[in-house]
């Protein structure tokens, strides 16, 4: 048995949820790797984040989303709407607060309003998927012919790096 990893990193963008299909990338690993039966990983370790597995829906918005995507969005707001301001939600708490203050880490600014995002971790959990795993057969993916694999960061607040973890098993 063979195990091969990737990381994917992807940029994405401020204002609104981040859709990212990340199914070419996958293709490309898949066909370095050279694994004809096997199975894959897919994870993000990020807890705003989420991946799912959807057809493409090919008409977008002006500014790329698929439909389906700004559905999911319409429907989300509803649930969970945008967090705009401090005590909107319970969280984040005092200590969460003085917590975040206190990171020395360029990816998490000390500043009260980048963790104005509990609408994006609730996003996240009700959505889920921290991890995906696919079943890998004649050295495809078995996604169906129209699967897609999309990576979502539901954190409007600012533009960021975010990655994927791949990790192919087989033979």
């Amino acid at each position: 048995m063979k195990i091969y990893h990737h990381t994917l990193t992807i940029s994405t963008v401020a204002g609104r949820h981040s859709y990212h299909d990340i199914s070419d990338a996958l293709d490309q690993f898949m066909q370095h790797a050279n694994i004809q039966n096997g199975q894959l990983t897919i994870a993000t370790t990020h807890t705003t984040c989420s991946l799912f597995f959807e057809e493409s829906m090919h008409d977008t918005n002006f500014y790329g989303d698929e439909l389906l995507q700004v559905d999911i969005n319409n429907i989300l707001e509803k649930i969970v709407p945008k967090m705009t301001s401090e005590n909107q939600y319970n969280s984040p708490g005092p200590k969460h607060i003085a917590f975040g203050l206190s990171l020395n880490n360029p990816h998490y600014p000390a500043e009260k309003w980048v963790m104005l995002n509990t609408d994006a971790h609730i996003k996240s959990s009700l959505f889920g998927s921290c991890s995906l795993v696919i079943i890998v057969k004649n050295g495809k993916p078995l996604l169906g012919s129209l699967g897609r694999i999309y990576f979502v960061d539901w954190d409007t607040l600012r533009a960021r790096q975010r990655t994927v973890n791949f990790m192919l098993m087989g033979l």
